[in-house]
């Protein structure tokens, strides 16, 4: 059975983003990409809200750059590879590969998605987040915390619903990053 996954890369006072907009604190070295990359080879299916399509939709056309490490390498390889599903009702159409756009997101449709999927899917955008995460369709979280805080901005998590988790595994990498793998055992406003 898939399970739906959600990974957010927040900063140690939950934000995935400052108050500007920035997200360049969240910036993973090698390290960490590599994990990220072997956490990916699980993952058959991404679903996006806009805004982190957008950010994540440069993985498209990365290959080959002057100084592009292997593990972005790797992981613009990856990227490529997948289905995605973009939750918007402002994008006139989607750009890249294996790539379809939806104007609102339905829980069932996404539980139906998750039943026949072979392969887990994730999820990314803490608004499309919040709601699988409403609707009860989040089975775990693969949070990396970074090591500053920046004071507010959009947060990673859903504010106002409570999450009980079960701490499966966790790791700390030499950059000062730590990343916690919860599973959600369930959830309640």
């Amino acid at each position: 059975m898939s399970k739906l996954v959600y990974s957010p890369m927040t900063s140690l006072d939950g934000f995935i983003e400052d108050e500007a907009g920035r997200f360049d604190w969240a910036v993973p070295d090698d390290e960490v990409h590599t994990f990220i990359n072997r956490l990916q080879t699980a993952i058959g299916t991404h679903l996006f809200g806009r805004r982190m399509y957008e950010t994540m939709a440069v993985w498209e056309t990365y290959g080959d750059e002057p100084g592009l490490s292997a593990a972005e390498a790797e992981y613009a390889e990856m990227w490529r590879g997948v289905d995605k599903v973009v939750y918007s009702r402002t994008l006139y159409g989607v750009w890249t590969q294996r790539t379809r756009l939806e104007r609102s997101f339905d829980p069932e449709a996404v539980a139906s998605m998750e039943d026949a999927a072979a392969s887990d899917m994730s999820i990314s955008g803490p608004s499309i987040a919040e709601q699988a995460f409403r609707a009860g369709l989040v089975d775990e979280i693969h949070l990396f915390v970074f090591p500053v805080v920046v004071g507010g901005g959009k947060p990673g998590l859903p504010r106002e619903l409570r999450l009980n988790l079960e701490l499966l595994d966790d790791r700390r990498f030499a950059s000062g990053v730590v990343h916690l793998h919860h599973r959600v055992l369930y959830a309640e406003k």
